[in-house]
């Protein structure tokens, strides 16, 4: 069942290792199929080999419904399986380390400009949530109050995480936050980045509906 979703999530991890937005095991997918029904990538495996059967099927509690023998989703797929419960409009959720992003996690920096129109239009600006230790439940704590207000977060000194109505959403605001986190600091080093006037973050904020954008957005929101 769901080989064509499998096979787009099969896709977007390999564009993920491609692009080195993970290495090693880091990194999961997950996509809702049904009520109480998530695919997910297998734990232990690089993104960079994952393949149709490494991906099965679980409950919003964490239970295995199919999946190959000895297969076991990451443990982190708890911080996903969060979003879809306090997100009822949510239908996949991306994590990764993108460098540049992951490297504003790291240095506890928001990327709260609001310098690129794109960018505006398509997420506003990214909090950190706060630190939380992997595998526990402290991550999907941490995420928690952001969810209604954010499609993409970092994680501090973590990585990022993106969520959206389908696949291939969740996927492109991860490459928008990266691309943001890679000119945010290129004009950070030629003196710093410039923000939109507020009345055309307002109008670019209202063009979403015209662009058919979908999800949440914080409007103006400054975090430092």
């Amino acid at each position: 069942m769901y080989e064509e979703i499998k096979e787009q999530m099969v896709e977007i991890c390999h564009k993920m290792w491609q692009k080195g937005w993970v290495a090693a095991n880091d990194g999961n997918v997950t996509v809702k199929v049904g009520e109480n029904r998530f695919l997910a990538t297998q734990t232990g495996v690089s993104k960079a080999y994952i393949t149709a059967d490494k991906i099965g099927l679980i409950d919003g509690d964490f239970n295995i419904i199919e999946a190959k023998e000895g297969w076991k989703p990451s443990s982190e797929v708890k911080m996903h399986l969060r979003c879809y419960e306090q997100r009822p409009d949510v239908g996949a959720v991306v994590h990764a380390h993108p460098p540049a992003a992951t490297g504003f996690a790291c240095a506890h920096v928001p990327l709260d400009d609001y310098c690129m129109i794109e960018t505006v239009i398509a997420v506003g600006s990214v909090p950190i949530t706060p630190y939380g230790t992997p595998s526990t439940y402290e991550v999907p704590d941490a995420i928690t109050p952001y969810l209604q207000e954010h499609d993409v977060m970092l994680l501090e000194n973590h990585g990022a995480l993106t969520v959206g109505a389908d696949l291939i959403t969740a996927y492109y605001r991860m490459e928008t936050l990266e691309l943001q986190a890679q000119i945010s600091l290129n004009a950070r080093i030629l003196g710093g980045a410039v923000d939109i006037s507020k009345e055309n973050i307002d109008r670019l904020i209202a063009m979403r509906p015209q662009y058919g954008v979908t999800g949440k957005h914080p409007g103006y929101k400054k975090y430092h």
